[in-house]
């Protein structure tokens, strides 16, 4: 009997396959009293370390096939292995209390599972309950003697079932026979959502039901386009499937056309779109897919891949390689982000009751001025090599941004004194994602040179939740008139001043919120990759002159998030 499943599109395409429910295996155990010790820490210290080898090694795969900014997280998983509060617990645990090793980690980590998953205003120590979790598995797995499921080994097309996907396992993914995936939880900023629209994996998550609703083996059809999963397909739904996945094939080998065309509406007005990027590595996707320019460079990321900070020659090569790469088109890069849910485990943050809410970003930078202005010369001696352009994240007030360009002015004049190449055209701007600052953005537009608006923070500072934590998922809300009056005063703030305003959070490729930011005359828009085509092809169908209309109503006239989407879903499909 045929059964529609619903849930949340998480990655775009349609796809019909068998499922193949990804099962975990028995990690159960017995408590066991231990004489010997030592020889359990040894063994202990051996199943960590194998896991440490293969996290390195999945780490490899998901750079090569989701590229380094996706590949982060196993770094954040190979830090916990390393992490003497943690694994050290574990030990203490086992010579403490003469208790086998499995027992000691399950206690030990159900702990530290259990007071992250309490704070509930704390998305940082939300995000490290899953990643402890899954490290915890793959450790257990080894003192059992017990594989892991290993995606990696699917030899024939399927469509992956499951409760969630790890970042381990999305890693693991083969498309030449993993179709898409379907999961209980999980909403479109999760790791897994993001990684399959990296893989250009269809996906479906949030469907609350969909591992008791299938069995393995059952025909699947995976709509991402529209958040479903059919079990047990007829034939004439099967067909009728087929044909939606030809016309996607279709239109995105149209959009393929416009890889080399600027990005213009349909009444002939030009924005830009740019891309998100992690690394240099990043680089190719970002021309592969005709972008116009950087529009997010993520430092922070050359701070996390090394093992102490990175000189000042290191940054210099990598900023260079982006800004020669782009071939005079701009680079937005955001200045060192770290703190709350990026911890680096050569600079030691202060214990945090909120550390998203705490010391990060360039509250860090401000205070420790010695990495601040090493990033700064580096970015200054690259400048000379492309359009760069700097801003700084988690601003939030007037004098942050003043002493920030003080620091950079002062940078700047030493380099120029010693005889140094640097570009006299480099626009200092910030993130606007601190709603204070965006409520006070017609002050600030006095003396930024452009914002770029960081919407997923933006909305979970707004909004007082956390996006992470699925019991207020219902809160992450990027169409609520509160959000969009915000996100339109900072434009118009902008214009006011002859500057320029961009996007560069999720909201900036999102099919509902880009008729709404043209609406408001937002210049620039930065987003994955991959979507840059999807969106200059809806681009070109728009007419600015009608949203604006659109977007007043959804800014004065509409109460709540579901109005703004029904009110662009009218608009789009009349």
């Amino acid at each position: 009997m045929v059964k529609t499943i619903k849930g949340i599109a998480a990655s775009d395409g349609i796809a019909t396959a068998e499922a193949y429910l990804l099962v975990q295996p028995d990690l159960s155990f017995d408590k066991k009293s231990i004489s010997d010790t030592d020889a359990e820490v040894s063994r202990l210290k051996d199943a960590i370390a194998t896991s440490d080898s293969e996290l390195t090694k999945i780490r490899d795969v998901a750079k090569e096939s989701l590229g380094e900014e996706e590949a982060q997280v196993f770094d954040a998983h190979k830090m916990i292995l390393a992490d003497p509060e943690f694994t050290g617990a574990v030990e203490q645990e086992v010579k403490d209390k003469s208790v086998n090793a499995e027992q000691a980690l399950d206690d030990v980590s159900k702990n530290f599972i259990q007071i992250f998953e309490a704070m509930t205003d704390n998305p940082y120590m939300q995000e490290r309950a899953a990643d402890v979790r899954d490290v915890t598995k793959r450790v257990m797995a080894h003192l059992l003697g017990v594989e892991l499921p290993n995606p990696s080994l699917i030899d024939h097309e399927v469509i992956i079932v499951a409760h969630d996907l790890t970042p381990s396992d999305t890693a693991q993914l083969n498309k030449k026979y993993v179709k898409g995936f379907v999961t209980d939880i999980g909403g479109r900023t999760a790791h897994s959502a993001i990684m399959a629209r990296s893989l250009e994996l269809p996906a479906v998550v949030g469907t609350n039901t969909i591992t008791g609703d299938v069995k393995e083996g059952q025909t699947v059809i995976l709509d991402g386009l529209n958040g479903a999963a059919i079990v047990d397909p007829t034939d004439d739904d099967i067909k009728k499937y087929a044909k939606l996945a030809k016309d996607f094939a279709a239109q995105k080998a149209e959009w393929e056309k416009l890889k080399n065309e600027a990005t213009v509406t349909a009444d002939g007005k030009h924005f830009d779109i740019a891309a998100n990027i992690g690394t240099p590595d990043d680089l190719q996707g970002v021309i592969d897919n005709g972008a116009e320019g950087v529009g997010l460079y993520r430092t922070e990321f050359l701070y996390m891949q090394s093992e102490e900070l990175p000189t000042e020659d290191a940054q210099f090569d990598a900023y260079k390689k982006v800004l020669e790469g782009m071939k005079g088109k701009p680079v937005v890069v955001r200045t060192m982000d770290i703190g709350g849910d990026k911890h680096l485990s050569y600079l030691p943050l202060p214990e945090e009751m909120n550390p998203f809410l705490g010391y990060r970003a360039i509250r860090i930078s401000l205070d420790r001025q010695e990495i601040f202005r090493t990033q700064l010369r580096a970015l200054l001696r690259a400048s000379a090599f492309g359009q760069l352009r700097i801003m700084f994240p988690m601003i939030g007030t007037l004098n942050e941004f003043r002493s920030a360009k003080k620091i950079f002015e002062e940078e700047k004049a030493k380099l120029v004194e010693k005889g140094v190449e640097v570009s006299d055209n480099i626009q200092l701007g910030m993130m606007m994602e601190v709603p204070a600052a965006a409520i006070l953005a017609d002050q600030f537009a006095k003396e930024v040179d452009f914002f770029s608006i960081g919407t997923n923070d933006l909305i979970q500072y707004t909004m007082a939740a956390d996006r992470g934590n699925e019991h207020v998922s219902y809160l992450y809300q990027p169409y609520n008139p509160s959000i969009l009056r915000l996100v339109k005063h900072v434009i118009d703030s902008a214009h006011a001043e002859g500057k320029w305003a961009g996007m560069c959070g999720e909201a900036a490729g999102d099919n509902i919120m880009v008729p709404l930011l043209l609406g408001m005359g937002l210049d620039e828009y930065s987003m994955s990759a991959t979507s840059v085509l999807r969106v200059r092809s809806l681009m070109k169908k728009l007419s600015t002159a009608d949203l604006k209309e659109l977007a007043d109503r959804a800014v004065n006239e509409s109460i709540t998030n579901e109005d703004n989407q029904k009110l662009v879903e009218s608009y789009i499909n009349k």
